[in-house]
């Protein structure tokens, strides 16, 4: 007997109804947690083969404009999915019940220092560390086969005429120097990481770990990521403030971005 198209619809309806509630249940089980948190980093990576290496190889610009376009292929729609939960749960595109950590227990004043604090931070333990990441690399990933593959932060800029590099930081400024970074915040902080009960204080770590290794694309900076990203994971989850993590990540990203773009164009670079 055929399916009419009610029942196939009221099928399809219910399915979608128990993926929406298992992803907005207050406890999400170890495996899908692992799941979600590391499924985004493989299609970024099929994203920078399928799309984002083409045109860059085509315009013949660096190849970390291929990433911004891989990570921008794959975030937005995530950021767009975070919205379409709000709207199954509120009726409109929103994020009130999707994100945690909105409680705002710091002033405006009070998060602005604790979260320039974290910033600095990780701006300078993540600069610091970069011989760690080359030495990773050169012990356990000169296999990796990404074109600009390697220890130095630079590396995906390299070779390239001082037009060229300046060109590709300004058009990448505002998705990998701010927008990109807030979506993964949004997405790991305030999404992924409250939905964490079971694990008690150890969530943090454990969601700081995965967010590393969900960056396929530089396995060697596992290690110093875990070192500069855990004190402000470890404070939104102990102090439920969103803004912190907002703060450190995409403001470090910002800053650094800037510098970068400063630096090649004084010719520093």
């Amino acid at each position: 007997m055929e399916r009419t198209p009610h029942l196939t619809t009221a099928t399809e309806a219910a399915r979608t109804d128990r993926i929406v509630e298992r992803l907005l249940a207050d406890r999400h089980s170890v495996p899908l947690s692992i799941a979600l948190h590391l499924v985004p980093g493989a299609l970024i990576v099929a994203a920078y083969y399928l799309i984002g290496q083409p045109i860059t190889k085509a315009i013949d610009y660096p190849i970390f404009l291929a990433w911004a376009i891989a990570l921008t292929v794959v975030l937005a729609p995530l950021q767009f999915g975070l919205l379409w939960l709000g709207r199954r749960r509120n009726g409109r595109y929103s994020l009130r019940g999707v994100l945690h950590y909105r409680d705002k227990p710091f002033s405006r004043g009070g998060i602005t220092a604790i979260g320039i604090g974290l910033m600095v931070y990780m701006t300078v333990v993540a600069l610091a560390l970069v011989p760690l990441d080359n030495l990773v690399y050169e012990w356990a990933f000169t296999w990796v086969p990404f074109e600009g593959a390697g220890g130095s932060a630079t590396a995906y800029l390299d070779a390239y005429s001082q037009s060229f590099l300046l060109v590709t930081l300004l058009v990448c400024l505002p998705f990998t120097g701010f927008s990109l970074p807030l979506v993964e915040e949004y997405y790991f902080r305030g999404f992924l990481l409250p939905r964490l009960p079971q694990l008690g204080g150890w969530a943090p770590l454990f969601n700081t770990v995965l967010f590393s290794v969900y960056h396929f694309w530089a396995p060697w900076t596992v290690l110093s990521k875990i070192v500069f990203l855990l004190p402000g994971v470890w404070f939104v989850w102990r102090k439920h403030d969103l803004r912190a993590s907002i703060w450190m990540h995409p403001g470090s990203a910002l800053l650094m971005t800037t510098a970068g773009l400063i630096a090649i164009a004084l010719g520093l670079m």
